[in-house]
């Protein structure tokens, strides 16, 4: 009799026998690929140079639908699917490819592959074909008609490659199509109306190009729109919309950088669902409608760089990001409900008045611009309520008096302050040392009177220091105090009153001269959709004539010093400054001979020692500075000849002027100079000097004339947050106008 035991393994083996039988049943039957599949890959590897160090690990022994980037069909063993994103290529896509021989290929994704000359046209062979990705590459010509034959095309993005001429018109063919990205090429002609076709198309992107003509209104009849990228091309005329509904989709409107004018039509209040809408940088003029407060699901507005005028709604204050800068408006509507604004910018606009009050009631904001308005009155001490959470607050350029509040006790995220050009007086504000963030601190022509701020120098990040023009007096430097100052790379602390010397030791903490850092974190791009950043600008006597600078350069470094009164010799310690381009100690009473480390100076473009009391010769090493394009001398004491060397010959007169001592300007001021025959050859400069340090001060002077200085202007005269100007554009903020 068997056992209960014997039932029960009995039961179990016959439970899994029958399991695995459905299952091998169940299971469709796995094909290897096959022959003429693996061959055409193959083949296709091979019309492609070989990388030695990055070997192809397809291999014709192991079966293809196990290679990488491949999948196969599970019952029919033929490639569907091809992925080759960031495999080096580094050529171009024959005619006669033998990928084209992947007649089942359904996905195709070659973007980041360095693929170049043209996309040919029997990609059209790839009839099945439902995803095609070229981006990032640099694809160049046309895109050729023959690709509106791929009837189940349901996705093609061409974004960033050198293709041009105007887009096909069989484009509208792909009735399948949801997705398109065109942007970052060099399209040119009218946008096509065949795109009206496109009725299952949900994201169109084609910024960054040269398309014209008037705006593409019919484009936006496809009910299925939810996101239209057009920035950055030249599209004219009057932006209109046919036959709008409130049922639209559409969330995501950019229409920046274009030449769009007239005024913001009101249909565009249709859009109910519209969440970020950007036309900064056209010629949109007139008020804000009215009815945009019927899109209640708005998050985000920039208008900025337009010619919009009148009162700005009160609705928009329940935005999270708004921009309105560089426009006419002249008043607010009253702020009557609670808001979300966390970035807010309005500046260079027409506003007047004392600073408005309730924005101390914006809880979440954490960036304000009010600059370059007719704001007066005092900074409200009721923005310690805000400050918790700032990262950047603007406020120059108006006509605000009185004090700074001295409110930064608990702002540990303030990465910015700028208060340039207003009216404010008194002391410097001591809590200032709590915010470990700061990066950039902007307080010049003002009225400050105070000592200089040395414990500034204890803070990790501050990278742009500008005290310029106010009535700061006393000594930099006091004994036993330390200097600090680790990552400071661009200073003007000019036309105050300091006075006293400088020890030789001064600059040796300044690490962020002495060896090249990334420094992009300070020169930030516009916000877009993940980060934001703020333009900066740079007003400066560089070369002798101010000019104005629309962004700092990643590796610009500038120390101004002039118009104080400083004595003494010049410390030897600016040679460790190996990064420096600019170097204006102008306008003081610096004595002895010109250092001779300054010809380690090897980056330096611009040095001004004019109106000083400088002696001896004018170092003939100073001509090994193969960038120093600006170099001025005069108003001194010194005498000798001038080097020969050709940026030398290169200046005026006027450099050298004021030392009747010099000798060798003939060529430089194109008339005979004879030195004084009873005058003695000057002495050599001393073997103590000779065997100083060999250190590097990088320098970039800037104006003789009647100031005998520089004038760093307000650093961030733009500070242009301007938001999705440059947004969904490049993965990367794209830097344009540069000072150096």
């Amino acid at each position: 009799m068997m056992t209960r035991s014997h039932c029960y393994w009995v039961s179990c083996i016959i439970t899994i026998y029958f399991s695995l039988l459905k299952h091998s049943l169940a299971s469709p039957t796995l094909h290897l690929c096959r022959h003429d599949q693996r061959d055409a890959l193959l083949e296709f590897s091979d019309e492609f140079p070989i990388d030695e160090s990055n070997p192809s690990p397809w291999n014709k022994s192991s079966d293809c639908c196990v290679w990488e980037g491949v999948t196969c069909g599970n019952k029919s063993g033929q490639v569907i699917s091809l992925n080759l994103t960031s495999t080096v290529l580094n050529s171009s896509l024959k005619t006669n490819s033998s990928l084209f021989k992947l007649q089942s290929l359904r996905h195709l994704d070659l973007s980041g592959c360095n693929l170049k000359g043209e996309i040919p046209s029997s990609l059209e062979n790839l009839s099945r074909l439902s995803h095609l990705d070229l981006s990032i590459n640099q694809l160049v010509g046309e895109i050729p008609a023959s690709i509106g034959n791929l009837n189940h095309l349901r996705y093609l993005n061409l974004w960033d490659n050198n293709l041009i001429g105007d887009v096909p018109a069989s484009i509208g063919n792909l009735k399948e199509l949801t997705f398109i990205d065109l942007e970052y090429n060099i399209l040119s002609g009218s946008f096509p109306i065949s795109f009206a076709n496109l009725t299952k198309l949900y994201y169109v992107s084609a910024g960054e190009n040269s398309f014209h003509g008037p705006f593409p209104k019919s484009l936006f009849l496809i009910p299925s729109l939810k996101v239209v990228s057009l920035q950055g091309n030249q599209f004219t005329g009057p932006i209109e919309f046919e036959n709008t509904s409130s049922s639209s989709k559409l969330h995501y409107l950019r229409l920046a950088r274009n030449r769009l004018n007239g005024p913001i039509p009101e249909s565009i209040s249709e859009f109910l669902n519209l969440r970020y809408l950007y036309l900064q940088r056209n010629n949109v003029s007139g008020s804000i409608p009215r009815s945009i407060s019927k899109l209640v699901n708005l998050q985000q507005l920039s208008v900025s760089r337009n010619m919009l005028e009148g009162e700005v709604p009160g609705c928009l204050w329940s935005l999270t990001l708004l921009g309105l800068s560089y426009n006419s408006f002249s008043s607010f509507e009253k702020f009557s409900q609670d808001s979300s604004i966390e970035l807010l910018q309005l500046n260079s606009n027409s506003f007047r008045g004392p600073f408005p009050l309730w924005i101390c009631k914006f809880k979440w904001l954490t960036f304000l611009d009010l600059s370059n308005n007719l704001f007066s009155g005092s900074i409200p001490p009721c923005l310690k309520n805000l400050i918790d959470s700032f990262t950047e607050l603007i406020l120059r350029n108006n006509n605000f008096n009185g004090t700074l509040p001295d409110i930064f006790a608990s702002a540990s995220e303030l990465q910015i302050l700028d208060v340039s050009g207003n009216q404010l007086e008194g002391n410097f504000p001591k809590s200032l040392i709590n915010c470990k963030a700061l990066q950039f601190v902007n307080v010049g022509s003002n009225k400050i009177k105070d000592t200089f701020p040395s414990w500034l120098g204890s803070l990790p990040s501050l990278h742009i220091l500008i005290l310029r023009s106010n009535d700061f007096y006393g000594p930099l430097h006091h004994r036993n105090v330390s200097i600090g100052f680790q990552s400071l790379g661009i200073i003007d602390i000019s036309h105050n009153n300091f006075t006293g010397t400088l020890p030789p030791h001064y600059f040796s903490s300044w690490r962020e001269m002495t060896t090249f850092a990334n420094l992009s974190r300070y020169v930030l791009g516009f916000l877009d959709n993940r980060t934001y950043g703020v333009y900066q600008s740079l007003e400066m006597v560089n070369k002798g004539v101010e000019m104005s600078f629309e962004r700092i350069q990643e590796d610009f470094t500038a120390i101004d010093f002039s118009g104080n009164n400083f004595y003494g010799k010049i410390p030897e310690s600016v040679g460790f400054l190996k990064e420096l381009r600019l170097l204006n100690l102008s306008g003081n009473a610096f004595t002895s001979n010109i250092p001779r480390f300054l010809a380690n100076l090897t980056k330096l473009e611009t040095l001004d020692l004019s109106c000083n009391k400088l002696s001896g010769q004018i170092p003939l090493d100073l001509d090994k500075l193969s960038f120093l394009s600006y170099m001025n001398f005069s108003h001194n004491r010194l005498q000798g000849p001038v080097p020969r060397g050709t940026q030398f010959q290169r200046q005026k007169c006027s450099s050298f002027s004021g030392n009747p001592r010099l000798y060798g300007l003939e060529d430089i001021c194109r008339e005979t100079h004879v030195p004084n025959p009873t005058l003695q050859q000057p002495e050599e400069l001393s073997e103590a000097e000779e065997q100083m340090f060999n250190w590097v001060a990088a320098a970039i002077a800037y104006g003789p004339g009647v100031f005998c200085g520089l004038v760093i202007g307000y650093i961030f005269t733009s500070h242009n947050h301007e938001w999705f100007t440059e947004n969904f554009g490049r993965r990367k903020p794209r830097v344009t106008t540069s000072a150096r």
